[in-house]
Parts: structure tokens; sequence; C-alpha cells
């Protein structure tokens, strides 16, 4: 039993969009641990943000995004839409369906096929540019189909304006563009709102810190020109301009925009302050930290920059299905084609029919599929603390049976703490703690700091003491009073020759079983109580494991720490396994181990040595607290630092998986139908869809796909979860 001040070692960022890219056709890493490429879609979005965040609010305007495409397409389909309707109500089909008759003037017979021409142009030639880039790569996708559909019906339509051999398709074709460009103006909508995330974080920091001169006078610069060192008084309601440590004043904090804490927090001396915060109700003095890049506002960015940037393996999996649709179209349009040639001979129904499956096969809704579910996803875990830095990580989740944690400063806060106070006689706790307090007040050890903060928690009296002297290796020892007062290690039972009682040895034995260190509290040579002190367990460890345990997940202990304190602490938290004493590599090796049994396994860490084992898990999740070495070695960070995410990180995989399949189905499996019917299998019985029919079906699909996927908003991931089935 070693005296406290001996054991310092203890516990201490869309495929959709190709059209988006057709400038921007290059690849590159986003995750040098997994070499993915990065999505063409969101790279692009996302090029223009700044890398560093200290300029803010003047860079908004920098920011590459959605609105421009947005803007674009609206305009478009307008307008377009306005220049359909005389060719609308010039169609001969569309009089004779409605029963009317257009006024008619020399020259009217023109107004189908001028105002298609312009529309064509206007409205349609935009798709015909964004599918180079697919023709390029040889990688033909719904650019190139909507090309096809559009150039088919324009280029078929003018012959016959001339040669007069059969219909012309202009109301078909000027719908046909109307749809598609209202189908891309809905889906830049849905992905800009669905992509705020990283443009309302920006907006967090103020363009302006008010800083102390060293006469303290204070002046206002741009936050740009803030550096470490520098002290700024954050007044209250202001946001709090960089990450410090406040050196004067209290006040509340709301933090709720970066960790997703509801409740203040409260600040005073000795506490950090993250740029970004808001300080509600007092004035504090901060010394700048970090400024720029390494904030961590900027790194929040950074990370979901990250996330959106990263393909997974169901994103990958729509880009092949889309491959798969265009020769699965061109397929059925070539055998509807030398179908309805055999049946009827080469007609103007055989182009009819080749247009129609061309536009319902346009997948469309499936571009959208993945990458609209992905950004929600990723907001929605922003908003509760969950970073997600690699979506391939997050889609793994799903799928974890065994979540391994360090333990100190995981499921423990890193520090040492009052677990226990055991009075001795006829004496009470706070008396106890009051005495042990006053005498170790002018110390700087850890323990001692413990025993005081606990002190100060329950408001005991912190004592006048005299004759104040350390015993070396032992504990200290003072006046009180008149009485002399020690407070050390048991090792002190030995230095003042004192028989201890049943009950005391009884005592120590029960603290050191639960990995608590006793400190015995003696006065005039009688030992009047037992302190024990411990790397505090996070008051949300138990609840997180017990929530683990409900979703059919193990849960293992993987520490450097000895085997008696893991045990206590894995006995204390129901864990199912404890592995102790291991070494950085043998962290590796055991979930090497876990993984050979079977398990998929996600280690959650905070320090330099679980960095190989987050990389080595089939998920890493980094506490958000823990070393910028630990955070870039996993694919999910928690803001929080709480075990209570780690729940929350699973079942937030799981509606994210679940809602993209969900969208795949809604996007790709309408043309297992549609295919068959445009190509004419239901042609004895008269039914005949047009290509037009063919645009509404694939707008319908993106809107359910828009719809379903933000009904992932109305998630609430703090729910109890379900057991994984």
């Amino acid at each position: 039993m070693k005296h406290h001040h001996e054991n310092d070692s203890l516990n201490q960022n869309l495929s959709t969009c190709d059209h988006c890219n057709s400038n921007n056709d290059k690849h590159h890493k986003t995750h040098e641990l997994h070499g993915h490429e990065e999505h063409d879609h969101i790279r692009h979005h996302h090029e223009g943000h700044h890398h560093g965040i200290s300029h803010s609010k003047h860079s908004h305007s920098e920011h590459v995004d959605h609105t421009g495409h947005e803007e674009m397409f609206r305009k478009r389909f307008w307008i377009s839409l306005i220049l359909s309707i005389p060719v609308l109500i010039y169609s001969p089909s569309i009089q004779s369906w409605l029963k009317f008759k257009a006024p008619s003037f020399p020259g009217s017979q023109w107004i189908p096929v001028i105002f298609s021409v312009i529309i064509f142009l206007y409205g349609g030639l935009p798709f015909i540019q964004m599918a180079i880039p697919e023709i390029k790569r040889k990688q033909p996708g719904m650019m190139t189909l909507i090309s096809m559909a559009i150039s088919i019906a324009f280029i078929y339509s003018l012959v016959n304006t001339f040669t007069k051999i059969g219909h012309t398709f202009f109301w078909e074709l000027v719908t046909l563009i109307d749809i598609m460009l209202l189908g891309h103006w809905l889906e830049m909508r849905s992905v800009r709102k669905a992509s705020s995330a990283l443009e309302e974080l920006s907006k967090l920091l103020p363009d302006k810190a008010e800083i102390i001169l060293p006469d303290g006078s204070t002046k206002e610069i741009p936050i740009s020109k803030l550096k470490p060192g520098d002290i700024v008084l954050v007044r209250p309601g202001a946001n709090i301009p960089a990450d410090g440590v406040v050196i004067e004043g209290t006040s509340s904090v709301n933090e709720a925009m970066i960790t997703g804490e509801s409740k203040p927090v409260k600040k005073g001396e000795g506490d950090k302050v993250i740029a970004g915060t808001v300080n509600l109700d007092g004035s504090l003095r901060v010394k700048v930290l970090a400024v720029g890049d390494n904030t961590v506002l900027a790194g929040i960015m950074r990370l979901i920059r990250e996330a959106q940037a990263s393909k997974s393996k169901t994103q990958l999996l729509a880009d092949k299905v889309a491959g798969w649709l265009f020769y699965a179209s061109l397929g059925v349009a070539t055998i509807s084609a030398i179908g309805w040639v055999y049946a009827v001979g080469f007609t103007e129904e055989v182009l009819r029919r080749v247009v129609t499956v061309l536009v319902i096969a346009c997948p469309h809704a499936l571009g959208l599929a993945i990458p609209l579910a992905v950004a929600i996803t990723t907001e929605l875990g922003a908003k509760n603390g969950i970073l997600v830095r690699d979506r391939i990580a997050l889609e793994k989740a799903k799928d974890i049976t065994l979540v391994a944690f360090d333990k100190t400063g995981t499921l423990t806060e890193g520090r040492f703490g009052v677990a226990s106070v055991k009075p001795l006689g006829n004496i009470s706790p706070n008396e106890v703690l009051s005495l042990a307090a006053s005498i170790e007040r002018d110390s700087e050890h850890l323990i001692a700091k413990a025993i005081r903060e606990e002190a100060e928690r329950r408001g005991l009296n912190i004592l006048e003491i005299s004759d104040f002297k350390v015993l070396k290796g032992i504990g200290v020892e003072g006046k009180i009073n008149s009485a002399k007062i020690l407070v050390g290690s048991t090792r002190l039972i030995q230095l003042l020759n004192i028989q201890p009682s049943s009950e005391l040895i009884e005592i120590v034995d029960e603290l050191n079983s639960k990995a608590q260190t006793p400190i015995l509290v003696i006065r005039e040579s009688q030992v009047i109580g037992v302190i024990g002190v411990s790397d505090i367990i996070r008051p949300e460890s138990k609840e997180a494991i017990k929530k683990l345990h409900q979703m059919g997940l193990k849960v293992a202990i993987l520490t450097g720490d000895s085997e008696s304190v893991a045990k206590a602490v894995g006995n204390e938290l129901g864990v199912d396994m404890v592995f102790s004493e291991l070494l950085p590599e043998d962290k590796v090796r055991k979930i090497e181990e876990l993984q050979a049994k079977g398990y998929t396994v996600a280690m959650v860490g905070d320090g330099i040595n679980d960095a190989p084992a987050l990389v080595k898990a089939d998920v890493g999740i980094a506490i958000g607290s823990g070393t910028n070495i630990a955070i870039e070695s996993a694919g999910i960070i928690l803001v929080k630092s709480n075990p209570l995410d780690i729940p929350k990180v699973i079942k937030l995989a799981r509606l994210s998986y679940r809602k993209m399949v969900q969208n795949l189905w809604w996007a790709a499996g309408y043309n297992a139908i549609a295919l068959p019917l445009a190509g004419g299998v239901l042609a004895p019985w008269g039914i005949l869809p047009s290509p037009a029919f063919g645009a509404l079906l694939m707008s319908l699909s993106t809107i359910i796909v828009a719809i379903n996927s933000q009904l992932l908003r109305r998630a609430k991931l703090d729910d109890n979860p379900a057991p994984s089935k």
C-alpha cells in the first residue's frame, strides 16, 4: 500500500451530380488509411471551403456550394415551362385530346418547332454538356441517358417536321426537359439544405475579437490577427473567438452548437473554452491557445468535409447500379426496337418506344439516394456530438458485435477523485474530509487536489493549519487547533507504530479490491478515517454499457493498467471481458484475436497508445477530448467524450443504412416494372406509356427518395436502442 505521493503513475465530408463536375474531373484520396477516392460531387461542392476558419464570414462568398446550381436549374425550369405553353397549345395531339382548336395565323404551324428548339438549346443542352465527362470516363450514367433521350426525341421530331414521315414529339420533348429541370432543381435544393452544417458552423465565429493590451486597455482586431498567447475579453452574449483557457472571470457558456450539450456549461479560471461557443452571463478573460486551423471548430468543419467527401460501399454500389441500368436500358430499348420492327415494321412507334425506355430508365433518383441520406446522417450526427470522419466507418458500425474501451480517459475521467470516505469511531465522513483537505490545502499533488475538490464540492470548511510538514514519500502533517493531523498512505501506520484495528484492515482491503488508493487520516496517533481515491468512473459509463448490452453487443476493456484496477472497474461497470497490462502493440494483437473469433470490433480510445488499435479495429471511435493522433486515427469522433454516445453511433449507423437501402429500392426498383412497360409488353392491352409519362415516373421516384431521406431528421438517437436482429 504505497503512499499516494509516490503514485504519480496511477491512472492519471455526389455521384448524383456529375453535372456539378463537368469541369472538374479529378480524383484524390481523402483518407490515407482507406485510400478511397473523394466523391466528385462533394469535392466540387466543398473545394471552395477555406481550410482555416479565421476569416469566417468574410469567406462565405468563397464557398462553392449548390446555391449556383440550384438557382440555374430553378431559372431554367420556370423559363422553359413558360416557353412550353405555346408548344402544348399548338400541339395537334393536345388539341385532339382536349377537344379545342388553337387560334390559327400565318406561320402558327411553326410555333411548336421554334419554341421546342429554344427549350432544347436553353433547358436541354446543359444535360448534354454534363454527359460529356461521363462519356470521357467511359462511365455512362444518368446524364448520358437523359441526353440520349432528349436528343433522339429532338432530332426525330425535326426530321419529321420537314419530311412529314410521322408524328413529332415536340410536346413530349419540352415536358420531358421541364420535368428533368424540376427534378434537378428539387435535388439541388434538398442537397443544399442537407449540407448546410458547414455553412452554419462557419457563422459561429465573430468577425472581430477584443484583445487586452499590456497596459490594460482593449482593442478590437479581426480574428484573423489573433495569435496564441493573446488575452481576449469576451463580454456577455458574445461568441468566443478562439480556443483558449479562462484566466479570469466566471460565466456560463452555451456549447450546444459544438458539443450538442443542451445545458449551459459553467466556466471559471482554468477551464477551457471553444471557439464559436456563446458566453452567456459574465465577462471572461481568455488566453488564446489555438486559432485558425488548429481550433476545435476548424477540426469539426474539416471532419464534416472529409465525411461528405468519402464514399461508402453503398455509394459505390449505387454508382455500379447506375452503370448497369444504362446497359440494361440499352438492352431493353434494343429488344423493344427489334420486337416492334418485327411486329409492325419500322415505324415511328419504334423510336417512340426507344425514347420512352431511355427516359424511364434514367437513374436520377438513384444518384440522389445515397448522398442525400449521408448528408442528413452527417448533420444529424453532428447535432448529437458525433462527427463522422469516414463514411465507411459509419457503415461498418451497423455490424459491430463487440465494443472495446480503453479505460483511462474513456470509461473513466482520467483524473483522481474521492470515491469514498470511511470514518472510524465517532466522527462524520464530512469531518474526516474537512480535516484532510485542510492539511492538504497547499499541496499540488493530484490526490491532494482531488481531496480539496471533493471538500469544495460538499461545501466543507477549510480550516487554518500550522506547523505544516511534508513527510517525504509518505504524506503530510500539520496542526489544527493544536491537534496533530497526518494524511498519507498506510505507511503512516508503520511510521507512528500504530496497531491497526480489524475495522481498519477490513476497510483498506475493501478499498484495494475496488482499485481505490486508501489515504489515512490520523489525529493524535489515532486513525479517524480512510479516504478512497481512484480514477473516477464517468457517471455515464454504466448506462452506456447497459444500453450496448440491450443492443446485443459484448463489451470489453483494453487497458495498460494493472489487473486489479482493470478488474475492479470492469466489475463496477458490468463489462463482459477485461484485458489489462497491455502495451499499444498488445492492444492491436488483442483486437486481432477478437476479430479472429468472429467479432466485428469497435475500439474506443483517447490516447496516443490507442491510435494503432483504433486503426486496426473494424471501427475506430475517438473520444473528442483525446489526443490529435487518436482523433486522426479514428473514423468517428465523439465531441462530448461521453460513452453514452457509443450506442447513438450504432443506432445512427443502422438508421442510415436502412434509409440508404430503402432509397435504392425506391430509386431503382421501379425499373423492373417500368422498363418492360415502356418497351411495350402491355401494348396488346392498349397500355403504351409516353416519354412524358416516363419522365413523370422518374421524377416521382426522385421526390419519394428526397422525402424518405428527410424522414431521417425525425430520428431520436437518445431513445432506448432496440436489440440487433
